[in-house]
């Protein structure tokens, strides 16, 4: 009998971070995928990322509407603690042999809870990293409510180790972002035009000749702050002059901030160098990414999937603080001359040489086949 793999995906980013690993466990002849879409994935505001999914033929067992309006803290709690009910239903509904949470946004503990507590097996991808803000929280929580961890790195693997998890159920598979960008540097250019196939709002850019993209987030621990972080960065990249593509942040506390910066500036400002898009096709984003020059904000696709490419990343404040990372990433402040600067020099940078500190492309068929294979337990031996 095939073992049915339930997995959760609440958010935009978490797609992409799975996806391979959906594709072979789809595939695996002793598997069953049920696949989960909760959360922001599922919202046209976010970039409804289950639109993609569902283009990519992966049929949904489950929607979970479980988003709350504010984007504050208090807004987080509460839509993890409907996500915990909604979820629990659906997990007793589909009677899973396992459940997969992703990473570490702020709602995949409730994924972790419900499963938890009803004695199902849970397994946790991507533990085990830093960051600081409530994702460093909640990732740890996933990783000692999870029974069988499949990290990205080793430096993630030996912390996991000493959280107190047994040795044996922490393996380092790679990150299956890692999956797709080892597929798209086949293409040495930009195979479609981004204006014409995802529409957007901005500037009419002329992009051909170069651009930079640029994706920055809120930072829970600093919400308050966050109209006031991604307006410095609005005025560098308007003061450079340089073509960019920018992406709309997560849904986060103070992503509310954020987009009014966004949308205030955009309106007051009208920006000739900017051209703002709600999502994009993992693949496309990723081909998007490796021919342009340099990938500007704070998300960690700067320090996962660019580090595969060797694409020139500035990295700007707190949210990505200590988390592992290669020579392409240059660390720089909330500062509008700070930015400048640091993207003068990112853009005027020849690639660098690719590194696999995230993994080296086969991530998603490893984990299809742990997940086969590896003895599905929810008790914990105490080894601390």
């Amino acid at each position: 009998m095939k073992r049915k793999i339930c997995v959760v995906v609440t958010a935009r980013p978490s797609y992409s971070r799975i996806k391979t690993a959906l594709t072979a466990i789809q595939n695996h002849p002793e598997l069953e995928l049920q696949l989960v879409i909760a959360g922001s994935a599922l919202l046209d505001r976010y970039g409804n990322a289950v639109d993609f999914i569902e283009n990519d033929g992966f049929p949904i067992a489950a929607k979970v509407f479980m988003v709350l309006e504010g984007e504050n803290p208090t807004t987080m709690a509460k839509t993890t603690g409907l996500g915990v009910m909604e979820l629990t239903n659906v997990f007793y509904n589909l009677k899973p042999d396992a459940v997969v949470t992703i990473a570490d946004r702020f709602e995949t503990i409730a994924t972790s809870i419900a499963a938890s507590y009803q004695n199902i097996p849970l397994i946790h991808i991507q533990g085990g990293e830093v960051t600081g803000s409530i994702d460093e929280k909640v990732r740890h929580a996933n990783t000692k409510l999870a029974d069988l961890h499949l990290v990205c790195t080793e430096d993630a693997r030996e912390r996991v180790i000493k959280l107190g998890e047994e040795p044996e159920k922490v393996i380092n598979t790679g990150c299956p972002s890692i999956d797709l960008a080892k597929e798209i540097t086949d293409y040495p250019y930009l195979d479609f035009d981004p204006l014409e196939k995802y529409g957007g709002v901005g500037a009419d850019l002329e992009w051909e000749k170069g651009y930079m993209v640029v994706m920055q987030h809120p930072v829970t621990t600093e919400n308050k702050e966050s109209k006031k972080h991604i307006l410095e960065t609005l005025r560098a990249v308007k003061e450079l002059d340089y073509p960019a593509f920018w992406f709309w942040p997560n849904v986060d506390a103070g992503s509310d901030g954020t987009s009014n910066g966004i949308r205030t500036f955009r309106e007051l400002e009208q920006p000739k160098n900017i051209h703002f898009f709600k999502n994009m096709d993992p693949l496309d984003f990723l081909k998007l990414l490796n021919s342009s020059k340099a990938l500007i904000g704070n998300s960690s696709a700067g320090l996962r999937e660019c580090a595969y490419l060797g694409l020139p990343v500035v990295n700007i404040g707190n949210r990505q603080h200590r988390r592992s990372r290669a020579q392409n990433v240059t660390d720089v402040a909330y500062d509008q001359q700070a930015i400048v600067e640091a993207t003068k020099a990112a853009i005027a940078t020849e690639k660098f040489e690719s590194s696999t500190l995230y993994g080296n492309g086969n991530a998603g068929e490893k984990i299809a086949e742990i997940l086969a294979t590896v003895e599905l337990t929810y008790r914990k031996t105490i080894t601390y």
